[in-house]
């Protein structure tokens, strides 16, 4: 039988956890991403393949490929979700896909028109409308729609921000400066206390905002922007730091159920 070719735009917590059920589900799927993503959630992504050549979530290997020639072979071994820093353009030139997802989640850009990509595209969360930019949206914020399947109307706006982890939203993230080069010899999941030092960027000292553990923290060496989020602090006594999460989840299943049809659960169903 053939497999479904999919390519997924961002390898954050949500491109990672729709890669790696696509993965399970018997599709051949290749994760498009930037070199060195300062991505903090990198327990719950694949996102340490960028730099340490794999990476593993939840049971799934990633491995970094160096070209579009070499994931062929990678999706014939069927073994691994390969990931590339090559652009989508240049791999949209070289390879067949029977479907784009763009799990960028970018909050400051516009979002592009995916549709001439593939005869399938899909677009997740504010500003994705069917028919205007995408075959097929995801709702994508909190709420008993999130990973609801759209066919004929837009994704709701973005309202709010973080999700609150015991009464603590955005007080538990340290953003960056300025831009620079990240420093940190600080490692998921570790513990922490509000003021510790945690890592460098540029002459600035990044401390923790509030105690707890490390649920998120930006590689070492990565290339950061100013207003980027370095590390996150979960306050929780039990935290999650790997693993799919709850949100990326729920939108992984919604892709899913758009895709292969599925019929999926968790608060998610078709409109």
């Amino acid at each position: 039988m053939t497999r479904l070719r999919v390519l997924v735009i961002g390898g954050g917590d949500i491109g990672s956890a729709i890669a790696h059920l696509l993965f399970r589900r018997g599709a051949s799927v290749l994760v498009c991403e930037r070199p060195q993503s300062p991505h903090a959630r990198r327990g719950m992504a694949f996102t340490d393949a960028l730099f340490d050549g794999r990476a593993t979530l939840d049971g799934v290997e990633a491995r970094l490929l160096p070209d579009a020639a070499s994931v062929e072979t990678c999706w014939s071994a069927a073994q691994v979700v390969p990931v590339t820093t090559v652009p989508e353009s240049e791999l949209l030139r070289t390879l067949r896909f029977d479907a784009v997802i763009n799990a960028t989640m970018r909050r400051q850009q516009a979002p592009e028109d995916l549709r001439g990509m593939a005869e399938v595209t899909v677009g997740l969360g504010p500003g994705y409308e069917p028919g205007r930019n995408c075959h097929i949206a995801i709702e994508t914020q909190w709420g008993d729609a999130m990973g609801r399947v759209l066919r004929d109307r837009a994704a709701a706006e973005r309202s709010g921000g973080p999700r609150a982890l015991d009464g603590v939203t955005r007080e538990r993230f340290a953003v960056a400066p300025v831009t620079g080069v990240w420093h940190t010899q600080a490692s998921l999941g570790q513990p922490v206390r509000s003021g510790d030092a945690v890592g460098r960027l540029e002459a600035h000292i990044i401390r923790a905002p509030i105690s707890g553990h490390l649920r998120g923290i930006t590689h070492d060496g990565a290339q950061v922007t100013s207003g980027q989020r370095l590390l996150e602090v979960d306050p929780r006594a039990a935290p999650q730091v790997h693993g799919l999460g709850e949100r990326p989840l729920a939108i992984a299943l919604g892709v899913a159920q758009a895709l292969l049809g599925e019929q999926v659960t968790s608060g998610c169903a078709s409109s």
